[in-house]
This record gives C-alpha cells, sequence and structure tokens, in this order.
C-alpha cells in the first residue's frame, strides 16, 4: 500500500489509501545514488551507485546511440546497494568494473535482487540475480553462440522463473525465455519477427504474455511489427492476437507494456495521438 517515489537525494513514500506522505532516506553527499525497486515485503528499497566519471559521460553524450557503447567500453566500477526502510541502514552488496543496470527485487522472495550487465546485449551475459543477505551472485543465462542475445529481463508473478527475450542469434530467430531461479533449467518460446517486440510481460498466472511491437528500424526489421500483441502459448509458440496498431507511434518512447492483476487489460503508453499517455486495451474485445 506504499507507493515508493525519489526526488534528487530524498526518497519518499505515499500511502495509496490515506494518501500520508513519508520522507523515508536521504541519501548522504559521499553516496547520490537512485533507488529502482523496493523488495516483496516492503522491508528494503534497492538501486546502484554510479561513479562520478560516468555521471560525466552522460552529460557528454546526452544521447543513447552516444553514450551506450563508451559507457560500456569504460567499464567503470558500479555498486548495488540497499537501504533498510525501517533502520535507515545503506548497505553496499557488490561493486564491479561494469556497467550494472535494471536492478529488480523478486516479485516473491525478499531477499532475491536481478540487475543486468548493460552493454550491447551480443557482447555480455547480462542476467544476475545476487542474494542481499549472503551477497552470493548467480549468472541466469549464459550465451551460447555468437552475437547471440538475451535481455529487457523480468520476473514472474511467483517469482520462479525469470523471463527474457532472447534471439539465437540476434535478429535471425526470436523468443521468450525463462529460467528457474532455483534449478537454473530454461524454456523458451518461439516468436514470430512480426510479433517481436521491444519488451514483453507476462499474466498474473503466467499463461500469456503480452508485447509492444517494434518499428522497422529495430532488431526484428519487421514490415508488419507495430502492434500491441496479446499471446497464447501452443507447444514452444507464442501465438499473438494483435490488439492495437502502433503505426502512428514513434518508438523512441518505449510502450512498456503491462497486464492488469485481473488479466482483462494491456496497459501502455503511446504518443501516437500527438502527446504521451497511457492507454488500456481490453483483451477480450481487443479496443480501446
Amino acid at each position: 500500500k506504499e507507493v515508493f517515489y525519489q526526488v534528487k537525494d530524498s526518497v519518499f513514500s505515499v500511502n495509496v489509501n490515506t494518501k500520508k506522505e513519508t520522507l523515508v532516506y536521504v541519501f548522504p553527499q559521499d553516496f547520490k545514488a537512485s533507488i529502482t525497486t523496493v523488495n516483496a515485503n516492503g522491508t528494503l528499497l534497492s538501486g546502484s551507485k554510479a561513479s562520478e566519471a560516468e555521471a560525466e559521460l552522460y552529460k557528454k553524450n546526452p544521447e543513447k546511440k552516444d553514450y551506450f557503447n563508451i559507457i560500456y567500453e569504460a567499464k567503470l566500477p558500479k555498486t548495488l546497494f540497499t537501504i533498510n526502510i525501517k533502520t535507515k541502514e545503506l548497505k553496499k552488496i557488490f561493486t564491479d568494473s561494469a556497467w550494472l543496470n535494471h536492478v529488480q527485487f523478486s516479485s516473491t522472495n525478499p531477499n532475491l535482487l536481478m540487475f543486468c550487465h548493460e552493454g550491447p546485449w551480443h557482447k555480455v551475459d547480462r542476467i544476475w540475480t545476487i542474494d542481499v543477505t549472503t551477497n552470493a551472485v548467480k549468472l541466469m543465462h549464459k550465451r551460447t553462440m555468437d552475437m547471440e542475445i538475451a535481455g529487457h529481463e523480468w520476473f514472474g508473478a511467483d517469482g520462479k522463473i525469470i523471463w527474457y527475450d532472447l534471439q539465437q542469434p540476434r535478429g535471425v530467430n526470436f523468443f521468450v525465455s525463462g529460467t528457474n531461479v532455483t534449478t537454473g533449467k530454461e524454456i523458451k518460446y518461439e516468436v514470430a519477427r512480426d510479433d517481436w517486440s521491444v519488451h514483453y510481460t507476462s499474466s498474473a498466472n503466467e499463461k500469456n504474455f503480452a508485447g509492444d511491437g517494434g518499428d522497422p528500424g529495430a532488431v526484428a526489421k519487421s514490415k508488419d511489427g507495430q502492434w500491441i500483441n496479446y499471446f497464447s502459448i501452443q507447444g514452444n509458440k507464442l501465438v499473438s492476437e494483435k490488439l492495437v496498431n502502433m503505426k502512428y507511434h514513434k518508438y523512441k518512447l518505449e510502450p512498456n507494456v503491462h497486464i492488469s492483476p485481473d488479466g482483462k487489460w494491456v496497459i501502455f503508453r503511446a504518443n501516437f495521438e500527438g502527446t504521451e499517455n497511457v492507454y488500456a486495451v481490453e483483451i477480450k474485445k481487443s479496443e480501446l
């Protein structure tokens, strides 16, 4: 029932029922960082701390096309941390000379944190987890061929599987794949080229998926890929129902689809009406 947000060096929470706002934490002068996730039982916040050198690279190269390779090649140190919401303790849990990004707590395990090694996907084994109590780090998927990529990872609702976009190799064969966080067992569902999406997500029961499509300049190079898709599992494939035509959407703004907890709506953002808005499309009726 608490929503967390950050303004400059201060982290706040607001109760969704009472609307009461609370100052949760203020970062010290020598550790300016950003919060990106809260754990499953609402006791810990987490994020990554960049060096001042990395911040300078962003300032000098503000466009993603400019900074992405530069920051990856710089191999600057970055630190994962947690903040105890009750005690206000900041704990540094992992530092690496790598671009640590996409920090997400498990949807069910309050001690399991996921992060990625950011950079050109064909150069990195991207998806990792760390136990915040033991600091044990574990790779979730290791690339098996040249130009293989995996990324835009997320936890399933039950916390047992980390799902991700998998291409073997890049731009040729497309899958939504998942790794069991305990056993390491992998599962993958084939996705048609025209159904590939910048981001995917799963329903609460993990029996369906949704995707936000991609424009012709994206990795799939699809001629008819600009759709909000809803997927059903059929054997080892994902079969799509096209819900929203996104041909007037500019994909520099990533739609970032979500399926509502009741499984009735796909929620996304778009700019096809000239401004950035949030939309919901009803899954059954396939209309806005």
